[in-house]
């Protein structure tokens, strides 16, 4: 989602990448489920994915290029906002271009992308999805089939300046957004609090919007789509998130700028040094520790659960996937380059060198992981309980519905009553199957 921009930051050796695994002696056809033939053929593949600020995405490639000289991988990197990115796969994959073979998908497009076939199906039994987090292979399927391969999970976390709590007399993270007001106000009075604001969530009109909308919606027990598939957000519960998110701003808790800053805006923001409380994803950790002066918060910071109403609150899970387009010529090739991707070795290289959180679930366990990204426990907490964002096929106009509804609820445009009764009414016809 972030997503959310592929970034990150190399903060150690990078570790060797194995290329044992990514052979297929039997040419990469599919056996669970997938159609005849779809996955065959063999030879240079394109990878696309959104902009890789770390550097890092290449290497990965390098190695495989290096063992594989027939077989050769060309990045094409699309735009930062994924909206961009979702809205120029779509229009590759209805002129049927080859141009695409394997896919970088945000972990909700998966629906919308198998239903109208421009994926092909993937064999369950051989990527490795018993070694991965259950709620990451979720996102990878529809309709009982195997789409999409996890690649990287994302929830969102709470980022806190834990120097000025410890200064302030807080000896612990709020639990609640009562706590957490209550927190801000103690480091208000402090002069190191002077100039700092409390609170950042996204509620700029993108993608990051319909994120904070399900978080803050989910946390106060509502939801936004029914498990029957129909709308849902009309109801008490949704008020109550919602009313979270606009109070927020209203009430000057977060920064004048929230509903402009988007991800990396956010990010800037808390390193710079003037922001107390934080709802971000798990790239940001590796980058805020950075001690080459680009972060004025490293040393300073800590993460934990995000809060709630009444009590910790939901996550909203993130991360993306690949894909074999149903498009792309060799397929034998893209499916073999998405298991180098996705294995143990990768991930953990990915991780060491990005700070992006792995969907491989040992690794959350691993020592040495852990040593250095001490947030891990809680960000495998919050990946198992997160929230997804609404499953539907027609993804891209539920999430420009919820997301034209709730800014203009933020920003004070339209009563909360009437966004939400407005929504409903949008959402009506499009989750209609």
């Amino acid at each position: 989602m972030r997503r959310i921009p592929l970034i990150g930051a190399l903060t150690g050796t990078v570790v060797a990448l194995s290329l044992t695994a990514c052979g297929g002696g039997d040419g990469g056809t599919a056996k669970s489920g997938a159609q005849a033939g779809a996955l065959e053929g063999r030879g240079p593949i394109t990878f696309v994915t959104g902009k890789d600020r770390s550097g890092y995405l290449q290497k990965q490639v390098d190695g495989w290029n290096a063992g594989h000289a027939n077989e050769q991988v060309r990045v094409i990197e699309l735009p930062d906002e994924p909206n961009d990115q979702r809205q120029q796969m779509i229009q590759n994959a209805t002129t049927k271009s080859d141009a695409y073979a394997v896919l970088n998908l945000d972990v909700v497009w998966t629906a919308e992308f198998a239903a109208n076939r421009w994926l092909v199906p993937l064999p369950k039994d051989q990527v490795g999805l018993d070694a991965m987090l259950p709620a990451t292979v979720a996102t990878g399927q529809y309709r009982d089939k195997l789409y999409a391969v996890p690649s990287t999970s994302d929830a969102g976390m709470l980022y806190y300046r834990k120097d000025l709590l410890d200064k302030a007399g807080v000896a612990a993270p709020p639990k609640t957004y009562a706590e957490m007001w209550a927190a801000c106000d103690k480091v208000g009075k402090l002069p190191e609090g002077k100039g700092v604001d409390c609170f950042f969530t996204e509620v700029n009109k993108t993608e990051s919007l319909t994120i904070s909308a399900v978080e803050a919606i989910e946390s106060a027990g509502g939801t936004i789509i029914g498990a029957d598939g129909r709308p849902t957000v009309n109801t008490p519960e949704a008020r109550k998130g919602v009313e979270f998110l606009a109070g927020a701003q209203k009430d000057g808790r977060m920064p004048k700028a929230a509903v402009t800053l988007d991800t990396e805006g956010g990010r800037r923001h808390f390193q710079s040094g003037k922001l107390l409380f934080q709802r971000q994803w798990p790239y940001q950790y590796g980058l805020a520790e950075k001690d080459d002066g680009s972060s004025k918060v490293a040393g300073k910071f800590a993460v934990a659960p995000l809060p709630g109403p009444n009590g910790p609150g939901a996550s909203n899970l993130g991360g993306h996937n690949l894909a074999v387009s149903a498009f792309a010529k060799n397929k034998a090739s893209a499916l073999d380059f998405i298991k180098y991707l996705t294995g143990a070795e990768s991930q953990k290289a990915n991780l060491l060198a990005t700070s992006q959180a792995p969907t491989n679930a040992a690794l959350y366990d691993d020592p040495e992981m852990v040593k250095k990204f001490p947030y891990l426990p809680v960000l495998k907490q919050a990946i198992g309980s997160a929230k997804p964002r609404p499953v539907v096929v027609k993804y891209g106009d539920v999430t420009a519905a919820i997301q034209g509804s709730m800014y203009d609820a933020v920003q004070g445009r339209t009563p909360v009553d009437q966004a939400l009764a407005d929504l409903q009414g949008k959402l009506g016809p499009l989750t209609t199957q």
